[in-house]
């Protein structure tokens, strides 16, 4: 049997979704969870916002507003929501291309997006990523330095209301500490792919015998 952090067995990818509310440290934590070895991609989302400086190539689809919602119109996203004004989403090509390179897929998208994506992959396993409190979550959002007042009182708007969704969610991480939030996740990814029904599905599970 393979190594658990491995995807190369299976020929359809787990979806994780990990969500959170802005200032708890997704990007942060993904950096580090979505490395070479671990057998993730990280889904490319599409988005009408425009870049920013801090922003490298191939974070986002940049597309304008008309062509997402001729997108949506098409069928196209995996799932997509409105955040702050702006239209982000996922393109279905996403789980294809994992699928090609025998890894897992990684999303790292807002509540709403979640629940469009367990509605269209019933199996996906869904996390929630959270700052030790409020108030650090403020905190973080400050010391960014590229948040405007508004938009940091439209962002702790949306914190409110996604930490009431929480019960949503299949794991729960709290990024009190960096190191730790990452091996929490690792873990979660590790256990996930040891499920008896994966296992089944990929034709590992029976006890391998001498000769």
């Amino acid at each position: 049997m393979s190594h658990p952090d491995s995807a190369d067995t299976r020929c359809r990818p787990i979806v994780f979704v990990v969500t959170g509310p802005s200032g708890s440290g997704k990007g942060t934590v993904l950096s580090r969870v979505v490395c070479p070895g671990m057998g993730l991609r990280l889904a490319v989302s599409a988005t009408s916002r425009a870049p920013r400086p801090t922003d490298a190539d191939g974070d986002y689809h940049f597309v304008t507003r008309g062509e997402f919602e001729a997108t949506i119109a098409a069928g196209g996203f995996l799932e997509y929501a409105e955040f702050c004004g702006e239209l982000y989403g996922t393109p279905r090509s996403e789980i294809e291309r994992a699928a090609d390179e025998r890894s897992d897929l990684v999303l790292e998208i807002e509540v709403q997006g979640a629940r469009q994506i367990r509605r269209v992959c019933p199996r996906a396993v869904l996390v929630m990523l959270l700052p030790p409190t409020r108030e650090e979550c403020l905190r973080r959002l400050r010391g960014r330095g590229s948040e405007t007042k508004e938009r940091i009182q439209r962002r702790m708007a949306a914190y409110d209301r996604e930490i009431l969704a929480v019960g949503e969610f299949d794991y729960v991480v709290w990024n009190v500490e960096v190191d730790a939030a990452v091996c929490d996740l690792k873990s979660i990814i590790r256990a996930e792919r040891l499920r008896t029904h994966r296992q089944l599905a990929a034709g590992q599970a029976a006890p391998r015998g001498e000769g």
